[in-house]
């Protein structure tokens, strides 16, 4: 497909017209989809983040207000049964994954749960499985960056990385419907390529993004990780925070831009030698760590994406194939 975007010298008024009216279209019925067709937090969601956020955790409230969503509940018991976790005791109660899991993370569970729902309904499976690897991937890799350079809560990096493409899931379901009517849609490439999605949409994943966490009201520095993650030098609530998840999203997009491993070789594939530009994304990310620290963390990311990336393949497979079946 040829660019959406012409030169300025070649494009005729009546197509940068036509153009700029495709554009608005989109972006309307965009706005449509964020309005009407995303889920509100449901209020349970609300009642668990005072249950789960208070000194003095009340179990079986917990399980109780979790339990009044079958579905819900069954897939939380799937994803906590599954390697993404890596429990040594199978799960086979919700206060049971609230101490085994920690009740941040129990949080983190239900509302990725609820977002898995929605978006499996509206969303091809194989593309709905390449979303939440990368998203896993980006909450593991940056609680791990976390973990090494210090920073305090792990869990809201956990959280940021989880869902910091959040905004990226109305536009997937705009193209579809575009697809579906026959009309002309972005090239291959268009996610997380910011110029290319706002000439197609006219706006950008991460103000889908801030949309979003406003809505759902997440704290101002979420809103940040949401809106500014390609952009950590523009946050300004918790810039560590969102230079944390956009460390681990920008390795994660240059480890999915290499070949994968064919299916013949059960052995994963060897980690990528550092590039020259390696470090500098974690310069710009994480300004304020050394290159000998930028260095390190670059090794560690490239260990342990080799480490997890099966991890979160199995458990995602498990997972999403019993709802499939469920």
């Amino acid at each position: 497909m040829s660019s959406l975007v012409g030169s300025p010298n070649s494009a005729s008024p009546v197509t940068s017209a036509i153009s700029e009216a495709q554009v608005e279209r989109r972006k309307q019925r965009l706005m449509d989809i964020l309005s009407k067709g995303l889920p509100t937090l449901p209020t349970y969601i609300l009642d668990l983040n005072a249950l789960l956020s208070s000194a003095s955790v009340d179990l079986k409230k917990v399980g109780k207000v979790i339990r009044t969503d079958p579905s819900l509940s069954a897939q939380i018991l799937r994803l906590c049964n599954s390697a993404l976790f890596g429990l040594r005791r199978r799960v086979i109660s919700i206060e049971q994954a609230a101490v085994l899991l920690g009740t941040e993370r129990l949080r983190t569970l239900v509302l990725t749960c609820s977002v898995m729902q929605f978006a499996g309904k509206r969303l091809p499976q194989a593309q709905l499985l390449a979303f939440w690897q990368h998203s896993f991937l980006s909450a593991l890799l940056s609680e791990r960056i976390a973990r090494q350079v210090d920073y305090f809560e792990k869990e809201q990096a956990y959280l940021g990385g989880l869902l910091h493409d959040i905004g990226l899931l109305p536009l997937w379901i705009l193209v579809i419907q575009e697809d579906a009517k026959q009309r002309p849609v972005p090239n291959p490439g268009w996610p997380d390529n910011i110029p290319l999605e706002r000439a197609y949409f006219g706006m950008d994943h991460c103000k889908v993004g801030r949309w979003i966490a406003v809505s759902w009201n997440f704290m101002p520095s979420f809103v940040d990780v949401f809106e500014f993650h390609h952009a950590p030098d523009r946050a300004q609530h918790d810039p560590y925070l969102v230079g944390i998840v956009a460390a681990a999203d920008q390795f994660l997009l240059t480890q999915e831009e290499t070949p994968a491993a064919t299916p013949e070789t059960s052995n994963p594939p060897e980690p990528p030698a550092p590039e020259p530009e390696g470090p500098s994304f974690l310069q710009k990310c994480l300004p304020l760590l050394s290159e000998t620290e930028r260095q390190a963390l670059l090794e560690t990311l490239q260990t342990e994406y080799i480490h997890l990336l099966p991890l979160v393949q199995i458990g995602l497979a498990a997972a999403t194939g019993a709802q499939a079946e469920s």
